[in-house]
């Protein structure tokens, strides 16, 4: 099992560079950043772009994958976001990965002006928003027409240092992000339930997740690929285990091992923030960050 981080784009960047290469360090197979204008508690405090700061950690990293965790159309253009992925992948050497989701009602859903879009309406314009980003980055030129999003020409040479693309992690619990994460993703991504967060217990949680990755095989297997050919990613700190996983190395390896027991290929973990829903220990922190992957296999 493979362990990455999150590095929320809080900080200046003589401070945050610090922090990406001690993650690098550390010997995190990736560190993912939040690809938001704003959110959630933090609203109100310093939060930097998520594609300047993954250029900047590239910058300043030389092993470690970078990525999105994740991006959404809801202030994103397929067209736009391409060139800066297709830069950004080559900036890195190739260590790009594209965290992709249908977004949800926070402050990204109304910064542009718009009332925010209903699940269905997310979920629709994930739909487009995949495929045609999955085509800017692997054909030289685009022409396309669509429900939402339009590209006439647009040109996108070299492509990608990673080929065909880079990959896609595909976020997803419904059926139709389950297809788009079978058929255009090289990983899948999940939370767990959300209704489980405030009253479910750890055991729900595994049972949910167990459900969702059948319902992820069932994807795959209705367009003839093996569920095994994606990552299968668990971002950590949404379920009702909450912290508790970062409470010491024991209580992280069992946690890992369980999950992985269930097929999950990768977890993340938030690296801690005082005072915050991610804060931690960060000795301990750091003592799960060198040591778990061994004890969990």
């Amino acid at each position: 099992m493979r362990l990455s981080t999150v590095i929320l784009p809080i900080h200046r960047w003589d401070e945050g560079q610090k922090i990406w290469q001690w993650a690098e360090d550390l010997g995190f197979h990736a560190a993912y950043t939040y690809d938001h204008l704003s959110w959630r508690t933090f609203r109100d405090g310093p939060w930097f772009g998520a594609v300047p700061t993954l250029t900047a950690a590239a910058s300043v990293t030389q092993r470690m994958r970078l990525g999105t965790l994740v991006t959404s159309p809801n202030f994103r253009h397929p067209v736009t976001l391409a060139k800066e992925l297709i830069s950004l992948d080559d900036i890195s050497g190739g260590r790009v990965t594209l965290g992709v989701g249908a977004g949800g009602t926070g402050f990204d859903a109304t910064a542009l002006g718009q009332e925010p879009w209903t699940p269905r309406e997310r979920a629709d314009r994930l739909a487009e928003f995949v495929p045609l980003l999955d085509r800017l980055l692997t054909e030289d030129a685009v022409s396309y027409v669509g429900d939402f999003y339009s590209a006439h020409e647009a040109r996108n040479i070299p492509g990608c240092v990673q080929r065909p693309r880079l990959p896609f992690a595909v976020a997803a619990t419904g059926p139709r992000g389950m297809q788009l994460a079978a058929r255009h993703g090289q990983a899948w991504v999940t939370t767990g339930d959300p209704r489980l967060y405030e009253n479910g217990t750890p055991d729900q949680s595994v049972a949910a997740l167990r459900g969702q990755l059948e319902k992820l095989a069932d994807a795959c297997a209705a367009i003839g690929r093996d569920v095994s050919d994606l990552d299968r990613v668990l971002l950590t700190g949404f379920t009702p285990d909450r912290g508790r996983p970062l409470a010491s190395l024991a209580a992280f390896v069992d946690f890992a091992g369980r999950h992985r027991e269930l097929g999950f290929t990768d977890i993340v973990i938030h690296w801690p923030i005082p005072d915050s829903d991610f804060a931690a220990d960060q000795k301990v922190f750091e003592q799960i960050a060198t040591e778990a992957p061994a004890q969990v296999g």
